[in-house]
């Protein structure tokens, strides 16, 4: 059985491989559905008020962009975590990048995602997730830049 800082890394690298895809590539998002508990939520938190989503929601509007043709590419990765674990709950900040072409526009940004798990008789799940990105004013704090090398 997995010990929990590995389930949970799996996990992350579940959903940042359930929105990634190569060009000429389509994305797996249905994949998502399984790695988060029902009613779980994706908050985008970019710009001037907190964008609150289900699954179902969040995934809507890409798979529309990437059928249209708009989204051709895209990948996310994780640069480095921060988990702490209590029991049957779970927090991770994570640093991540990504990279894509919109429009036929190259795209790419860093920023940091927190998420927060449960363990269900299922196994781990992820039950929401709250991402920023890096703007001007807004730069990553050391404690959570990738190690160097």
């Amino acid at each position: 059985m997995n010990s929990t800082p590995t389930a949970l890394a799996a996990l992350m690298q579940a959903f940042f491989d359930a929105v990634s895809f190569e060009p000429g590539g389509r994305p797996p998002y249905e994949r998502l559905h399984g790695l988060f508990i029902d009613g779980g939520l994706l908050i985008r938190n970019i710009g001037p008020a907190p964008e609150v989503t289900t699954v179902a929601q969040f995934i809507a509007p890409r798979q529309r962009s990437v059928d249209a043709g708009e989204l051709t590419a895209f990948r996310e990765t994780e640069l480095a975590e921060i988990t702490e674990v209590f029991g049957q709950v779970a927090h991770r900040m994570s640093t991540y990048a990504k990279t894509g072409t919109l429009n036929g526009q190259a795209f790419a940004a860093r920023g940091v995602i927190s998420t927060q798990f449960v363990s269900t008789p299922a196994g781990w799940r992820i039950s929401a997730m709250a991402w920023d990105d890096e703007r001007p004013g807004l730069a990553m704090p050391a404690r959570y830049e990738p190690p160097a090398g």
